[in-house]
């Protein structure tokens, strides 16, 4: 039987939402098969933080060849500074049958949707707006206007829930990881990603 291509699985949400946190907690599990896509960007590494790891640190003006070059699935500017993601690896991993888990800015998934609609969204919501700005104040990383620009574009971010097929509230780390792992398992059985293999298998291909 023919091998079933892939999911691209998007989780993202509001800045300080906890999707590093959450998407850390998922891969931290034996038995988790999911490919994590690590994104670029050109902000500074935070204390801890490992290039190739965490983040792929890239120069402005390296960034920018890239996105002449069509060598991004998504890129968005935040806050000062570029993410994105690289479009050949993702294609690789799914065309190879494993699961793709990008965890990405809002910009980027709108992007994503319109290029890849068959990916699954996910989308992490903060329990309420006071949380967020206490969980961006507690990591003491960034100043008080740009936790200020933060808060207003978490506000923003949260009217586009509707691009989304699933939120999931990060109330607790567990209990998120806990839904994401179940919504994509359900998604592996949507009729609609594997219906293309029966059929091919029932004709003989």
């Amino acid at each position: 039987m023919r091998k079933e291509r892939g999911l691209l699985i998007v989780l993202s949400g509001p800045s300080g939402v906890g999707k590093g946190t959450v998407r850390k907690e998922l891969f931290s599990k034996a038995g988790t098969n999911y490919e994590y896509s690590i994104s670029m960007t050109t902000r500074a590494p935070r204390e801890g933080e490992v290039d190739g790891v965490d983040y792929f640190f890239k120069s402005r003006n390296e960034f920018e060849a890239l996105i002449e070059e069509g060598g991004l699935l998504e890129h968005a500017e935040f806050v000062g500074n570029y993410y994105g993601t690289p479009l050949a690896y993702v294609n690789e991993t799914l065309d190879a049958g494993r699961d793709v888990f990008l965890e990405i800015e809002v910009q980027g998934a709108a992007q994503i949707r319109e290029k890849a609609p068959e990916a699954l969204f996910i989308f992490l919501a903060p329990p309420s707006i006071s949380e967020l700005q206490n969980r961006l104040i507690g990591r003491g990383t960034e100043t008080e206007e740009i936790i200020k620009m933060r808060i207003d574009t978490a506000r923003d971010e949260l009217e586009m829930m509707s691009l989304y097929d699933y939120v999931v509230e990060n109330d607790e780390i567990q209990n998120a990881c806990d839904k994401i792992n179940a919504i994509i398992v359900a998604e592996h059985c949507r009729r609609e990603r594997i219906e293309k293999t029966y059929l091919s298998m029932l004709r003989g291909e």
